[in-house]
């Protein structure tokens, strides 16, 4: 139990349903659908929908969806809708474009970012937007509602306006370079010419009514008809490569979990192009080790975290991308026996000087949600468009921010994430569930870019490890060693702290806040919902 003269909050619990979402206004969308008979899938898109709208800085129509699902009888489905680069781009055409200028304070006259890398605000780190795609192929595989009636919500907010609350607010302004790289994006999301205000309220309304099309026309429309027709134009006149094929021929993709156990969970993420396999490295390296005799939130248990990390993303840099453009061996990288000589590795005294090469920047912005329904169905979901704002390229003629995943694809020929036609990229959103003997015993996930395995590796040692509730998991402090020094936050103790240092450790103090967790914990034995959302953003965890 927790110490109630602590800033902290209780856990939600709930014996029906129960959501948990950064925002909470989807919050109580996704509890207005389930109380109204809707499912877990129906609840997501709903409270998806709302996010796109008041978290614009994390998420957007524009950008990509990942999902788990695990059905009632325990049948688990994975949904990968992250959209391609367009099929003209490649490395030749892209250099030519203004290979090794570096990127400068947002500008996007090359490009390209420094060492011949595709720039966040370039119109190249657009790839074709994968979520209206994913929507419908939830909802054809599960749903119980209507698109139409799903999205109404979202379009009340655009059309009506919605109060901007203090985490999105804090990212808007931080953002507010990047909403300078489109006359769109300043005129839309800059109003008076700077962000909103806490407290402000804000209307979307062309965004609303895209939506609002999307819902009388049906998902195609964003790929095939007028509103596709209106993005291209818009891409083109920003100086992209996208024709109407790249939108029209898009698909999401059904595909099978990954998966590897810590210490009796069956832990579950999505296969490359994702990086979840990165999640499951960190733990298979973690279990070797008696996390649950160290502090939680001391020296020894930081330091493990992040050489497991360290050497984690390693294997990250070196190997995952679309495994329809090479193989990336799974298997061999998972494997007990790697697992353990990665563990002798580490040196429980000393941090290690060799730092893998970071080929990758930091992107935080992400939204994650977790809906469990009251017959049992459950969904891990989430929705990026990258970077807080993306591109800041918006459309002027349909409202959408297009996203910049796009950017974490390499022009260097030879490396396994180097851009091709129709290629995705190595992509950092990894919905998570955690099952036994079967059933699920937590559907969670951690948005924050290259946080986000070290995040899913945090909350299931907090919970397994530890014996912290999904509230507690989500509160407690965060340290993240990649890329460069030890990104701690200001809630680390002072203590460990100075431990990490010791250990050799090159502490820097995050500047944001690492992460943001979203948490459904099932507790068949007693047939109870315990939810957790992540302090560091503004939503809730809501059952009933």
């Amino acid at each position: 139990m927790r110490d109630f003269q602590l800033p902290d909050r209780s856990a939600a619990y709930g014996a029906n349903a129960m959501a948990a979402t950064s925002h909470p206004l989807a919050t109580l969308a996704a509890v207005d659908i389930l109380r109204a008979g809707g499912n877990a899938v129906d609840a997501a898109i709903a409270a998806n929908a709302v996010q796109c709208v008041v978290e614009p800085q994390s998420t957007g129509i524009g950008g990509d969806c990942w999902a788990i699902h695990v059905s009632a009888d325990g049948r688990v489905s994975a949904l990968n809708s992250s959209g391609w680069a367009p099929g003209a781009a490649t490395p030749e055409r892209l250099l030519a474009a203004g290979a090794g200028a570096a990127e400068e304070a947002g500008s996007r006259d090359s490009g390209m970012a420094g060492g011949g890398r595709i720039g966040q605000l370039s119109p190249h780190a657009v790839t074709v937007p994968g979520a209206p795609a994913g929507w419908h192929a939830l909802l054809e595989a599960f749903g119980s509602r209507s698109m139409e009636e799903l999205l109404q919500p979202a379009i009340d907010h655009a059309l009506n306006g919605y109060v901007v609350t203090p985490r999105v607010a804090f990212d808007w302004h931080r953002a507010t370079s990047t909403l300078m790289n489109s006359e769109a994006g300043r005129r839309f999301y800059l109003p008076s010419g700077k962000a909103p205000a806490v407290g402000e309220r804000m209307t979307l309304p062309l965004l609303g009514e895209t939506f609002r099309q999307v819902a009388r026309e049906g998902w195609r429309s964003f790929y095939e008809g007028d509103l596709a027709r209106k993005m291209l134009q818009s891409l083109g006149e920003f100086g992209g490569l996208h024709d109407a094929e790249d939108f029209a021929l898009f698909e999401p993709e059904w595909t099978t979990p990954i998966r590897t156990g810590y210490r009796g969970l069956d832990i579950l993420e999505l296969p490359p192009n994702s990086h979840g396999l990165t999640a499951l490295t960190i733990l298979n390296i973690l279990e070797n080790f008696a996390l649950g005799e160290l502090d939680p939130r001391g020296g020894e248990r930081f330091h493990l975290e992040a050489e497991a990390t360290r050497l984690a993303f390693r294997d990250r840099d070196r190997y995952i991308a679309d495994p329809r453009h090479g193989d990336v061996p799974v298997e061999q990288l998972l494997a007990r026996d790697r697992a353990r000589r990665l563990a002798s590795a580490i040196d429980r005294d000393t941090a290690m000087t060799i730092l893998p090469d970071p080929p990758l920047d930091p992107h935080p912005d992400t939204i994650y949600l977790s809906v469990v329904d009251r017959d049992g169905n459950a969904i891990s979901f989430i929705n990026s468009i990258y970077d807080s704002f993306g591109s800041g390229l918006v459309c002027p003629r349909t409202g959408v921010n297009f996203h910049s995943r796009g950017r974490a694809f390499r022009l260097e020929e030879g490396h396994p994430n180097v851009v091709a036609p129709r290629k995705r990229p190595l992509h950092t959103i990894i919905p998570g569930m955690a099952m036994k003997d079967g059933k699920v015993w937590a559907s969670f996930g951690v948005m924050g870019g290259d946080y986000q395995p070290v995040g899913h590796a945090h909350v299931i040692t907090d919970m397994l490890d530890y014996g912290l509730d999904p509230q507690q998991a989500s509160s407690s402090p965060r340290a993240m060693a990649y890329p460069g020094p030890l990104k701690v936050e200001r809630g680390m103790p002072e203590r460990a702290v100075l431990d990490l240092a010791m250990k050799g450790h090159a502490i820097a103090w995050a500047d944001a806040p690492l992460g943001g967790s979203q948490i459904v914990r099932v507790d068949h034995e007693r047939g109870v919902l315990i939810g957790g959302s992540d302090p560091r953003k503004d939503g809730l965890a809501l059952g009933y």
